[in-house]
């Protein structure tokens, strides 16, 4: 069966060289991806990629996010460069990427909608990817609503991916995340608020045909599917905060319900128990193949390899191993 990859990460090098150019050196993710070639190196990648069967990845660009790489101004244009560059190479490498995911200016409400519906409709996107936040801010926040009820329109899915810079810190005292526990611990928690956000403000009500595909399994919320049952149940009899009392009343589903309607890829880094733990929760129908490369230690091989490993031996059928590799994706992203 074919593995498509739907979260591997790029940076074209087209948009690569212009990010550099706009960036302070120190900035949010450049060391990080500076220091591993198969990012922008295609050469490096191709080797990589090649030295698996039937293998192929739906590029998604790396962090940071655009909108904080430039301001409203001038993410619109870095974001078209971004997007162009990835149809680009789906174009000229169909056996390596069958799809893109588009990204978008998210500081810049009205070219964000531009720029989504340009993407799907004239490069072929096959979805958008957005950050747990739009610097600093809550998804479920009006402005960026819209954008929700267009991809639905569309038909295609929304790819989550996690943003926390080491300024965020761990407590009030401190000016700064240590110990890259921002990356380790405040990425997951970034995911799992997001979906709680999206989840109880209503957004799957507005729209209930949404795809959500979250990085990483869907952090936090398979292993706390108790808290978001019982607990979330019990949501507005802690607080007297009067947003928090009404929720419940203004949703059509369980607080639980909801969580299971996000999708999640098998980007665990080879854990094995962990992986298990998320298709028990999601189900095999709203899990995909996901590997987060090239951020592992080995620089692009060893995610790749042991995300394969861990879907080989995972207490599941083969056919549900067919959902995880293949069937899902091409029916989320509508492949041929």
């Amino acid at each position: 069966m074919l593995k498509i990859d739907v979260f591997p990460h790029i940076l074209p090098k087209p948009y690569f060289d212009r990010m550099l150019a706009m960036s302070d050196r120190s900035a949010y993710m450049q060391k990080r991806v500076r220091d591993i070639p198969v990012m922008y190196d295609l050469d490096v990648r191709f080797r990589i990629m090649e030295s698996y069967d039937d293998y192929a990845q739906v590029l998604t660009l790396n962090l940071p996010p655009i909108e904080i790489v430039a301001g409203p101004k001038e993410s619109p244009d870095l974001a078209k460069l971004a997007n162009d560059s990835m149809a680009e190479l789906v174009v000229k490498y169909p056996k390596h990427f069958p799809a893109f995911v588009a990204s978008l200016p998210l500081n810049n409400p009205d070219a964000t909608l531009r720029e989504a519906e340009r993407a799907v409709k004239e490069l072929g996107a096959r979805g958008v990817q957005i950050g747990s936040n739009v610097n600093g801010r809550p998804l479920d926040e009006p402005e960026f609503r819209p954008l929700f009820s267009l991809m639905t329109k569309l038909g295609y899915g929304i790819w989550l991916h996690p943003t926390r810079s080491p300024d965020f810190a761990d407590y009030k005292n401190e000016d700064r995340s240590k110990y890259d526990l921002w990356w380790a611990f405040g990425w997951p928690y970034e995911t799992s608020v997001a979906m709680g956000r999206l989840a109880l403000s209503g957004v799957f009500d507005e729209n209930p045909e949404l795809k959500i595909i979250t990085h990483h399994m869907g952090a936090m919320i398979p292993y706390f599917e108790g808290r978001i049952g019982g607990g979330l149940d019990q949501l507005g009899r802690r607080t007297d905060n009067e947003h928090d009392v009404g929720t419940l009343a203004r949703l059509k589903k369980r607080p639980f319900d909801y969580f299971r309607m996000f999708y999640a890829d098998t980007a665990l880094f080879g854990a094995l128990p962990a992986t298990e733990c998320g298709l028990a929760f999601f189900g095999s129908e709203h899990v995909l193949f996901g590997t987060d490369m090239p951020f592992d230690p080995e620089k692009g091989t060893g995610f790749i390899r042991e995300t394969i490993r861990v879907i080989d031996n995972i207490t599941a059928s083969i056919e549900d191993k067919k959902r995880i590799y293949e069937e899902n994706a091409r029916r989320i992203l509508r492949l041929d």
